[in-house]
């Protein structure tokens, strides 16, 4: 890792060196940073975070066994035989290692923003640059205070642009990983109902995402979303005019028209910039998947891919686990959105759910972070449901029992209602609700381990 000797990690976090040293370790570079004593390799630098549940602290001297060239600790150990970098703080001390670490790479980094979407955003705008640069990508959704950092240190010297999940769910927090990334470009896809719980409103939401623009330089640039009524009102970032992508928006600077769904095959839809037009399949269900795929030309069109080669990476795109994922069996199709929810994300994935040909089945579960809104909300979500042609309507949990009442309360539903305590008192009940052929989307926020129902739909049926 280049410049990532322990002599030059010490200057960087502000440390000072214990334990065993010589010239030749202290001037060797670093293979890579963990905080896992069981994924230490030889020549890492192990760092001992304290956790809730345990205290890597207790692991430095197996981490010396193991191979690690040093360790980043807030205490010293017994002499385990190599450098022991002292700070007060292991975390913010990776913080700060990760942003002395980019500025040895000087490469650019672009960091995916919002309520919702930010991953699926992550992987499309990822694969739309992969069709010029080599990418470095977070991997799965690492994107918190920690993620972040040990994203970052992934990066090696061939690559050449690095798209960065950026998640928050209290205030600071963007700024907190704002310094450490300094985005070149920052893609933000929208101000939902997420995190309410700590963030107050969508106003409060607004607020602590755009913390991040404070950490932007005078040549960088933000895409936003022209289609987030919250987002309308960014009218500068630095200095600069942000670009728009959208489908209402016919001012949009990247713009989709004569959108078309195609179930769950995907969308068509041409995209539209520069007074240029290209006609392309993203292969993901929903209007949000287009919204996705835009984001991924705006960021494109950024970095000078052309039109072909923005088309090719969006027609490329696959999905996650756990992110609308949609699974064939010999008896289901199953839309696996199992990862995480909030409002806005629930609704959308039953608009897909709704485009299925078929018994068109939704399983779901808790939202979590919602604050004294929670009720409220998941209520709002059922009566949505009840609004659509769907076939069955099973929910869960406590807060999954309010999604049913809405539903049941909506004149307009036709759609069978059940309610269960939790999601194995559901999945228990399951085999005497759903039918060969049905359509099936399962989720919930990641606490309801709705990736379970998941399993079970696609690996054991019923």
């Amino acid at each position: 890792m280049k410049n990532m000797t322990p002599d030059a990690i010490v200057k960087a976090v502000g440390g000072r060196i214990a334990g065993h040293t010589d010239n030749k370790t202290m001037f060797t570079e670093i293979t890579s940073v963990t905080t896992d004593s069981r994924k230490v390799t030889c020549g890492c630098l192990f760092a001992a975070l304290r956790g809730k549940n345990s205290d890597g602290h207790a692991y430095m001297a197996q981490a010396a066994r193991s191979g690690a060239l040093a360790v980043l600790a807030e205490e010293a150990p017994e002499e385990i035989g190599i450098p022991v970098i002292l700070t007060a703080d292991t975390g913010k001390a990776l913080k700060d290692l990760a942003a002395y670490y980019l500025d040895q790479l000087q490469i650019p980094t672009v960091g995916i923003i919002g309520s919702a979407g930010k991953t699926s955003t992550k992987e499309m705008t990822a694969q739309v640059l992969a069709q010029k640069y080599r990418v470095l990508k977070t991997e799965g959704n690492f994107n918190n205070e920690l993620g972040v950092p040990l994203t970052i240190f992934r990066i090696r010297d061939e690559d050449e642009i690095a798209v960065i999940e950026m998640g928050i769910n209290h205030f600071g927090e963007m700024d907190r990983l704002g310094r450490v990334v300094r985005p070149d470009s920052v893609i933000m896809t929208n101000i939902g109902t997420a995190h309410l719980e700590f963030l107050g409103s969508r106003e409060g939401i607004l607020q602590a995402k755009s913390e991040v623009f404070a950490h932007m330089g005078p040549d960088s640039c933000a895409i936003l979303n022209a289609d987030d009524d919250m987002l309308a009102s960014v009218k500068e970032v630095q200095g600069n005019i942000p670009v728009r992508y959208g489908i209402e928006d016919p001012n949009a600077d990247v713009r989709a028209e004569e959108v078309i769904s195609l179930g769950l095959e995907g969308m068509r839809f041409v995209l539209c910039m520069d007074g240029l037009r290209e006609e392309v399949v993203v292969p993901s269900p929903g209007l949000h998947s287009v919204h996705n795929a835009l984001a991924g030309a705006a960021c494109g069109r950024r970095y000078g891919l052309t039109i072909e080669q923005i088309a090719e990476g969006i027609r490329h795109y696959q999905g996650l686990p756990g992110r609308e994922r949609v699974i064939r069996t010999e008896k289901y199709t199953v839309i696996d959105d199992a990862y995480n929810a909030n409002p806005s994300s629930m609704m959308e994935s039953l608009k897909t759910l709704q485009s299925a040909q078929g018994r068109r089945v939704a399983i779901l579960g808790d939202m979590g972070e919602l604050g004294e809104q929670a009720s409220g909300l998941h209520r709002e979500v059922g009566r949505f449901a009840a609004g659509l042609d769907l076939d069955l309507l099973c929910c869960a949990g406590d807060l999954g029992k309010e999604i049913a009442e809405g539903a049941e309360e909506a004149e307009s539903g036709k759609a069978e209602v059940c309610a269960y305590p939790d999601r194995d008192t559901l999945l228990a009940a399951l085999p005497d609700l759903i039918r060969a052929g049905d359509v099936i989307l399962v989720k919930a926020s990641h606490f309801m381990g709705f990736e379970r129902v998941v399993t079970v739909l696609t690996e054991q049926g019923y």
